[in-house]
């Protein structure tokens, strides 16, 4: 499968999927934009991917192309010789052998162990209060199993949530997906550090035009910014991963 030939020759080189992302857009500035997220859904095979971007992959590990095709590369030069009578019985047999497996790959869902399930690995950078602020810690690095099926095509890093104040919508111990920028669009949920402490909030603007940072849940009260505060823009909430 072209994924294990690319999650090979990632570990080969002792690239991260961030490290491998980067290094594409960096290098081919020009094709389309490489993320963690979409590499990880091509090495666990739940997306395919173009062929533009295979001719990248070969270059960057300087590989054939034909090292991404498997036993393709092989069988098509062979059936492009056959006599079209020929052609018709290697397709037909082709397909029952498809056939085949796929029924002897059915398994019934109370069967299925849930290890069986594609998982990706990643890292926890950091922890933002849903709450009443929580500090940074530097050198958390906490690495976590993410399925795979759940994971954001586009994000940057990751966050767990300490605290209830974003009931219902975002729990505690929660995990978000978070694009680091510094803007963040009012009425949207970002991560926001307030005098050195790190929030998940709704940022909100008051008719006054006065910032404020608003919980979902009523039980919260808002944390309004003035002029005084150390306030910087950590990035927007692209998405909420939750275990179970």
């Amino acid at each position: 499968m072209i994924g294990n030939k690319i999650r090979e020759l990632r570990k080969k080189h002792n690239l991260t999927l961030d490290e491998l992302a980067n290094n594409l857009n960096n290098r081919y500035p020009d094709t389309m934009n490489f993320n963690k997220g979409k590499i990880s859904k091509w090495e666990n095979d739940k997306e395919e991917p173009r062929l533009s971007s295979v001719r990248v992959l070969a270059d960057y590990f300087d590989v054939p192309l034909d090292y991404f095709n498997g036993n393709e590369a092989k069988i098509l030069p062979i059936y492009n010789k056959l006599e079209e009578p020929r052609q018709e019985k290697v397709l037909n047999y082709a397909k029952e052998q498809l056939e085949e497996q796929e029924n002897s790959n059915i398994i019934s869902m109370f069967d299925k162990p849930q290890d069986d399930e594609d998982y990706i690995t990643d890292y926890v950078e950091g922890l933002v209060a849903a709450g009443h602020g929580t500090f940074q810690e530097d050198n958390l690095h906490m690495e976590v199993r993410l399925r795979a099926n759940d994971v954001p095509n586009e994000y940057d890093t990751i966050a767990k949530v300490a605290g209830d104040s974003m009931e219902p919508l975002i729990e505690d111990n929660d995990l978000l997906f978070i694009k680091v920028t510094s803007q963040v669009d009012i009425n949207s949920i970002g991560i926001f550090q307030v005098n050195g402490k790190n929030f998940v909030k709704k940022l909100k603007r008051d008719y006054d035009g006065s910032w404020y940072l608003q919980s979902l849940n009523s039980g919260y009260e808002e944390i309004h910014l003035s002029e005084n505060d150390d306030i910087r823009t950590i990035g927007k909430v692209v998405d909420i991963y939750r275990e179970g």
